[in-house]
């Protein structure tokens, strides 16, 4: 165990983007390491701004320091959690900065730039949900100076062109982004351990949803779909409207990340989504929807007990196929039939499983398994990455 603390940990700058849950979970953590940081890996991050929709909160360079304090860090997250937005944000020693007739994503950028400035560069962190941060975090790939880490999808499930410029080889050193698609679980990491070594990837298939792992499980015990939906949306488990989560799309787009990691060149259209309801219910406000709900009870029963007899389960899984010898490949996203024993047809509430077979891992496939879901995991996984990418940068 390291017992010394570093006389000087290295100071690592950051700009974060999204306050939201994964974003002041991830700050609260990172206050709380401060030592364990510095003991163990001789790093310090630093935080020059924080960003979410309205604008930005920034550090104002004192001769006793040039980052925002934890004390700050703190107030902010007190104001966050009051629902306050960070354009409202005022203390003596911080900044504020909002976009003066630029777009939102020309802000982000600017603000990214100000902040890792005269040459010092800084490591973007993107905790959002929207494609306006993606010409920030291409910073890394126009200067060495620039890291980036996201839990956001939409940058690497976007334009293919965008995934090719912040995967590089000239790149990947800066990258990382294994919270797009577990969370905590070391989905990526793992998975671009296999492709570095060679071994042909034949198949990858699982559960990438707390969502409708939950919903599965109800499922599978007998409990009708709609008494299923209602319940987990009450919960808090699915989006306000629950089209987002039962529609498949966000699996569609975690199936995506991990095939364009393995190499292939998809895009969303090149992925078969199955939802969980009709086209006819796709648009009717959220309330008609939920009312509509128990009109789809009958189908779903008769599907998990023709999974029954087989002495299967039913499962909402996303499947990548890959032929190397043919050069093809398909990715599929929807409802499965599974042996009851399989790993997958094993998961049971809102844990996350991957299941890889490749060359290597052929008769007895590479499984990862773990809460995939939920603020901590998804923070817990950011902070590893930056962690990763501040110490590896410093050896």
């Amino acid at each position: 165990a390291v017992t010394t603390m570093c006389a000087e940990p290295r100071q690592v700058p950051f700009v974060l983007y999204g306050v939201g849950g994964v974003g002041s979970e991830l700050l609260r953590v990172i206050i709380s390491s401060r030592k364990m940081h510095a003991m163990r890996y001789g790093l310090h991050f630093s935080a020059k701004a924080l960003c979410d929709s309205s604008g930005a909160v920034l550090s104002k360079p004192s001769e006793e320091s040039s980052e925002l304090s934890d004390a700050e860090l703190e107030a902010v997250l007190e104001h966050k959690a009051a629902g306050r937005k960070l354009k409202e944000f005022a203390a003596p020693s911080t900044a504020s900065a909002a976009p003066q007739g630029e777009s939102f994503s020309a802000f982000l950028k600017r603000v990214s730039l100000d902040c890792g400035g005269a040459g010092q560069g800084c490591m973007l962190v993107d905790c959002t949900a929207t494609e306006d941060t993606i010409p920030a975090l291409l910073l890394a790939s126009e200067s060495p100076a620039y890291t980036s880490v996201s839990a956001n999808k939409k940058p690497f499930a976007s334009s293919l062109e965008a995934f090719q410029q912040l995967t590089s080889p000239k790149v990947y050193p800066r990258v990382r982004y294994e919270s797009t698609v577990g969370a905590g679980v070391p989905v990526v990491a793992s998975l671009r351990r296999v492709v570095a070594s060679a071994d042909p990837v034949h198949y990858v298939t699982g559960s990438f949803s707390g969502t409708l792992g939950y919903v599965m499980s109800a499922l599978q015990q007998g409990e009708p779909f709609s008494v299923v939906v209602r319940r987990a949306k009450d919960l808090g488990y699915t989006e306000p409207d629950p089209r987002d989560d039962l529609g498949g799309v966000d699996v569609a787009r975690k199936a995506l990340i991990l095939a364009r990691t393995i190499g292939l060149p998809l895009s969303m259209a090149d992925v078969a989504v199955e939802p969980l309801f009709p086209e006819s219910m796709a648009t009717m406000p959220v309330p008609e929807f939920m009312e509509k709900l128990p009109s789809l009870d009958a189908g779903f029963e008769q599907r998990v007990k023709a999974a029954q007899a087989e002495g299967k389960v039913l499962r909402y899984a996303a499947s990548i196929h890959v032929d190397s010898a043919k050069g093809t490949s398909r990715l599929e996203v929807g409802l499965q039939t599974v042996p009851a024993d399989s790993p997958l047809g094993a998961l049971q509430g809102t844990d996350n499983l991957v299941e890889m077979t490749t060359e290597v891992y052929k008769t007895a496939p590479l499984v990862l398994r773990g809460a995939g879901a939920g603020v901590g995991g998804t923070a817990a996984g950011v902070m590893a990455d930056m962690v990763d990418l501040a110490y590896t940068s410093s050896r």
